[in-house]
Protein backbone atom coordinates (compact mmCIF):
# COMPACT_ATOMS: atom_id res chain seq x y z
CA UNK A 1 0.00 0.00 0.00
CA UNK A 2 1.34 3.38 -0.96
CA UNK A 3 2.39 5.96 1.75
CA UNK A 4 3.40 8.90 3.10
CA UNK A 5 6.18 9.92 5.37
CA UNK A 6 7.96 13.29 6.66
CA UNK A 7 12.00 12.92 6.55
CA UNK A 8 13.61 15.28 8.52
CA UNK A 9 17.32 16.21 8.40
CA UNK A 10 19.91 17.05 11.42
CA UNK A 11 23.40 18.25 12.03
CA UNK A 12 24.49 15.38 13.93
CA UNK A 13 21.74 15.08 16.34
CA UNK A 14 19.27 12.86 14.64
CA UNK A 15 19.36 10.47 17.35
CA UNK A 16 19.11 12.83 20.78
CA UNK A 17 16.17 14.36 18.59
CA UNK A 18 14.10 10.80 17.86
CA UNK A 19 15.01 9.56 21.75
CA UNK A 20 13.13 12.51 22.36
CA UNK A 21 10.12 12.30 19.77
CA UNK A 22 9.98 8.91 20.54
CA UNK A 23 8.85 10.08 24.61
CA UNK A 24 6.68 12.66 23.59
CA UNK A 25 4.64 10.15 20.78
CA UNK A 26 5.23 7.36 23.24
CA UNK A 27 5.88 4.87 20.15
CA UNK A 28 8.59 2.60 19.14
CA UNK A 29 10.90 3.02 16.15
CA UNK A 30 9.41 0.77 13.46
CA UNK A 31 13.56 -1.16 13.39
CA UNK A 32 16.75 -0.65 14.94
CA UNK A 33 18.18 2.43 14.43
CA UNK A 34 20.69 2.66 11.01
CA UNK A 35 24.18 3.69 11.23
CA UNK A 36 26.25 5.10 8.41
CA UNK A 37 28.51 1.72 9.62
CA UNK A 38 25.97 -0.22 8.92
CA UNK A 39 25.70 0.65 4.95
CA UNK A 40 27.58 -1.50 2.61
CA UNK A 41 30.69 0.42 1.38
CA UNK A 42 30.16 2.01 -1.43
CA UNK A 43 32.70 2.35 -4.82
CA UNK A 44 34.81 4.77 -4.89
CA UNK A 45 33.97 6.44 -1.56
CA UNK A 46 36.71 7.26 0.45
CA UNK A 47 36.06 5.65 4.21
CA UNK A 48 34.21 6.91 6.79
CA UNK A 49 35.75 8.99 9.59
CA UNK A 50 34.85 7.63 12.95
CA UNK A 51 32.21 10.54 13.71
CA UNK A 52 30.68 10.21 10.46
CA UNK A 53 30.40 5.93 11.03
CA UNK A 54 28.53 6.86 14.30
CA UNK A 55 26.15 9.21 11.99
CA UNK A 56 22.61 7.92 11.78
CA UNK A 57 21.98 7.14 8.32
CA UNK A 58 18.31 6.28 8.77
CA UNK A 59 15.79 6.15 11.84
CA UNK A 60 11.50 6.16 11.36
CA UNK A 61 9.18 6.68 14.26
CA UNK A 62 5.40 6.50 14.14
CA UNK A 63 4.06 9.04 14.97
CA UNK A 64 0.52 9.72 14.58
CA UNK A 65 -2.60 8.59 12.07
CA UNK A 66 -0.29 6.42 10.30
CA UNK A 67 2.24 8.96 10.04
CA UNK A 68 5.90 8.22 9.86
CA UNK A 69 8.49 10.76 11.31
CA UNK A 70 11.92 9.70 9.36
CA UNK A 71 15.46 11.41 9.71
CA UNK A 72 19.25 10.98 8.71
CA UNK A 73 22.32 13.28 10.03
CA UNK A 74 23.60 15.60 7.46
CA UNK A 75 27.11 15.43 7.41
CA UNK A 76 29.90 18.37 7.51
CA UNK A 77 32.16 16.26 6.25
CA UNK A 78 30.70 15.69 2.82
CA UNK A 79 29.80 19.80 2.75
CA UNK A 80 26.14 19.38 4.17
CA UNK A 81 24.64 22.59 5.45
CA UNK A 82 21.19 22.81 7.29
CA UNK A 83 19.32 25.49 6.36
CA UNK A 84 15.55 26.07 6.15
CA UNK A 85 14.52 24.42 3.15
CA UNK A 86 16.72 21.50 3.54
CA UNK A 87 15.66 20.13 6.80
CA UNK A 88 12.37 18.44 5.55
CA UNK A 89 11.24 16.46 2.83
CA UNK A 90 7.94 14.64 1.94
CA UNK A 91 8.78 11.01 1.25
CA UNK A 92 5.91 9.38 -1.17
CA UNK A 93 6.45 5.17 -1.49
CA UNK A 94 4.11 4.44 -4.22
CA UNK A 95 2.85 0.75 -4.80
CA UNK A 96 4.69 0.37 -8.24
CA UNK A 97 8.12 1.64 -10.25
CA UNK A 98 5.93 4.04 -12.92
CA UNK A 99 4.07 5.49 -10.69
CA UNK A 100 7.34 6.31 -8.41
CA UNK A 101 8.96 7.41 -11.82
CA UNK A 102 5.50 9.27 -12.86
CA UNK A 103 5.70 11.25 -9.90
CA UNK A 104 9.08 12.23 -9.91
CA UNK A 105 8.81 13.23 -13.85
CA UNK A 106 5.60 15.44 -12.27
CA UNK A 107 7.35 17.15 -9.37
CA UNK A 108 10.65 17.39 -11.12
CA UNK A 109 9.25 19.40 -13.76
CA UNK A 110 10.26 23.14 -13.15
CA UNK A 111 12.71 21.96 -10.68
CA UNK A 112 15.68 20.98 -9.93
CA UNK A 113 16.87 17.04 -10.04
CA UNK A 114 18.61 16.67 -6.36
CA UNK A 115 18.99 12.83 -7.39
CA UNK A 116 17.98 11.08 -10.35
CA UNK A 117 15.75 8.03 -9.43
CA UNK A 118 18.27 4.89 -9.48
CA UNK A 119 18.76 2.06 -7.66
CA UNK A 120 20.29 1.65 -4.24
CA UNK A 121 21.17 -1.50 -1.81
CA UNK A 122 17.52 -1.19 -0.32
CA UNK A 123 15.02 -0.16 -3.11
CA UNK A 124 14.58 2.33 -6.16
CA UNK A 125 15.34 5.81 -5.31
CA UNK A 126 15.74 9.55 -5.96
CA UNK A 127 15.03 12.90 -5.00
CA UNK A 128 13.62 16.17 -6.11
CA UNK A 129 13.27 20.12 -5.22
CA UNK A 130 9.80 21.16 -7.18
CA UNK A 131 9.77 24.46 -8.89
CA UNK A 132 7.79 25.91 -5.36
CA UNK A 133 11.29 24.55 -3.53
CA UNK A 134 9.30 21.66 -1.88
CA UNK A 135 11.30 19.18 -1.57
CA UNK A 136 10.06 15.45 -2.72
CA UNK A 137 12.42 11.56 -1.92
CA UNK A 138 11.00 8.42 -3.98
CA UNK A 139 11.35 5.14 -2.52
CA UNK A 140 9.94 1.87 -4.30
CA UNK A 141 10.54 -1.50 -2.64
CA UNK A 142 9.01 -4.31 -4.39
CA UNK A 143 6.80 -6.60 -1.66
CA UNK A 144 8.97 -9.90 -1.45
Amino acid sequence: MAKVSIYVNFMGNTEEAFNFYKTVFQTEFERPVMYLKDAPPQPGMPPLSEKDAHSVMHVALPILGGTVLMGTDMLESMGHKLIVGNNVTINLEPDSKEETDRLFKALSEGGSDVAPMREEFWGYWGCCLDKFGIRWMFNFSPQS
